[in-house]
């Protein structure tokens, strides 16, 4: 069958948005209510603004990588193994898919190098801060650019992630605080996958889908949660800015 026209370009698109929504099955019937200001990517206004969003090329290659973090405090490795399999960097051996290679939340830390940053055991204790997510993602063949919100104004962090989530082959992770934009309750690390001009929302990929589904957050509120400090690191959070090494 040959699809012609618009509004089967349309109809294709928006069968794919709601297959990545609907992935989780049963779990989305059980994730936390959200907040009024949030907009639920699993609902018409949610899936018509990536519709009409210029800024979307992150959105494809991590809904085909999306993983579900593991327990309560991987949501930074989670988004790493979404990343760094998107950027098709060369993946640990696995004895489970051998002979083929892919980045597991399992795996992650079986690079020595990734171990001598941060062990696996903190991790699950204390996630992970903005500054040790760039050093664990440095251990691969990436460029990485760690961006601290204080150091930056509300106008240069909206232009450095629209402009990446523009182009290809690169991808953003957010550090933010939960409780900032009106969800339970900490700490929280997931990709920013697009933005959406008209309504100035960016719409992050949410790795613990148990809890929250993908939401578009407003650009003020997303960056008041980046502004908060992390108590462990006495830093801003932020955001990190990933591609491969040319």
């Amino acid at each position: 069958m040959v699809f012609r026209g618009i509004g089967s370009l349309r109809f294709l698109l928006r069968a794919a948005i709601v297959g990545l929504c609907l992935s989780g099955g049963n779990a989305l019937t059980q994730t936390l209510p959200l907040p009024s200001n949030l907009i639920n990517f699993n609902s018409r206004e949610g899936s018509q603004l990536l519709l009409e969003s210029n800024a979307r090329e992150d959105y494809w290659p991590l809904s085909i990588q999306f993983v579900t973090q593991n327990s309560q405090s991987f949501c930074g490795v989670a988004s790493m193994v979404m990343v760094l399999n998107s950027l098709a960097i060369p993946a640990p051996q696995d004895p489970r898919y051998s002979p083929y290679r892919v980045f597991t939340q399992e795996d992650f830390f079986n690079n020595e190098q990734t171990r001598k940053v941060l062990s696996p055991d903190i991790v699950m204790r204390q996630g992970m801060t903005l500054d040790q997510l760039g050093q664990l993602l440095a251990t691969h063949p990436v460029d990485v650019q760690v961006h601290h919100a204080g150091d930056l104004t509300i106008n240069e962090f909206r232009q450095r992630v629209v402009e990446n989530l523009q182009q290809p082959n690169n991808f953003v992770l957010a550090n933010y605080l939960r409780k900032a934009i009106g969800e339970e309750k900490g700490g929280h690390i997931s990709p920013i996958a697009a933005y959406n001009q008209q309504t100035d929302r960016f719409l992050i990929l949410d790795v613990s889908r148990y809890k929250y589904p993908p939401v578009w957050v407003k650009a003020t509120e997303l960056w008041q949660a980046m502004l908060a400090v992390d108590s462990v690191s006495g830093k801003t959070r932020g955001f990190v800015l990933v591609k491969r090494k040319e």
